[in-house]
């Protein structure tokens, strides 16, 4: 699990490093089946099936409105002041990595560059309550808290999960709820925490391709997402890129400058 994180971190690090306007998403996942074949890793998106669906790529790209599991397309072109979650899902060596981040193309306005923040926020205090016996509602109402005392919103369609062997094992990790209800967390369960925050609603449409999930009302969505180990006293963050000596330099370099 370790390594198949930082290998999922380092390649989102790099992907997002590249990306800027005047891109298409398609181009973007392509760079990033590129990178993942550098690191000798294969995607855990790409051939994910859903029922009859199969997940086309390589990345879950999402613009703007979209919330989460955006496809990479041709026509979808980035422009100065967009944002897009690049999320990163990965196989290698029969486990899972799994991390997602939303980033500024260019410059943003000051609202939507205080939800991004205020995401990212929320995941960390969603983090702070992974602990051993602890509940899942304990980290599902940190990070509805931290997110409705902003003024945003928690989309409620989907939730943060188990992780291992499968992309999504149990338990589910909603991103709302009440302090000491739900499954006990126990010390060493991987799990991933990833809260997807509206500017205003919580509700979501799905696009026309059947994978695509969009704010109902068209307002700027964000999603961050870390997969942890469970502990006692702090949960292990395992997806920190290279060039960190660990997941507590990341997090200082990542919420130390602006979003």
């Amino acid at each position: 699990m370790r390594k198949a994180s930082r290998s999922a971190a380092s390649i989102l690090d790099r992907l997002c490093a590249a990306v800027k306007p005047g891109m298409n998403t398609l181009e973007i996942d392509e760079l990033g089946g590129d990178i993942m074949s550098d690191f000798g890793v294969k995607s855990a998106c790409k051939g994910y099936r859903s029922g009859h669906r199969i997940f086309p790529s390589y990345t879950c790209l999402s613009v703007n409105d979209e919330v989460v599991h955006g496809i990479g397309v041709k026509n979808r072109v980035l422009k100065d002041g967009d944002i897009i979650s690049v999320d990163i899902c990965i196989r290698e060596d029969g486990m899972i990595g799994d991390n997602c981040r939303t980033i500024p193309v260019g410059n943003i306005s000051s609202e939507v560059e205080r939800l991004l923040r205020v995401t990212e926020e929320s995941m960390y205090e969603g983090i702070k309550k992974a602990l051993h016996k602890n509940r899942v509602g304990d980290v599902s109402h940190a990070v509805q808290r931290h997110v409705e005392s902003a003024g945003f919103a928690v989309i409620t369609n989907f939730v943060g999960h188990g992780v291992g062997h499968s992309l999504h094992e149990d338990p589910q990790i909603p991103n709302f709820g009440k302090t000491g209800t739900g499954p006990k967390f126990k010390k060493g369960m991987a799990i991933c925490i990833e809260p997807m925050v509206n500017m205003k609603s919580s509700q979501i449409r799905m696009a026309a391709d059947g994978w695509t999930a969009l704010a109902v009302d068209g307002m700027p969505s964000a999603h961050f997402e870390h997969t942890l180990l469970v502990d006692e006293e702090n949960a292990e963050i395992l997806t920190f890129p290279d060039g960190f000596e660990n997941a507590d330099d990341f997090i200082s370099h990542r919420m130390g400058i602006a979003v």
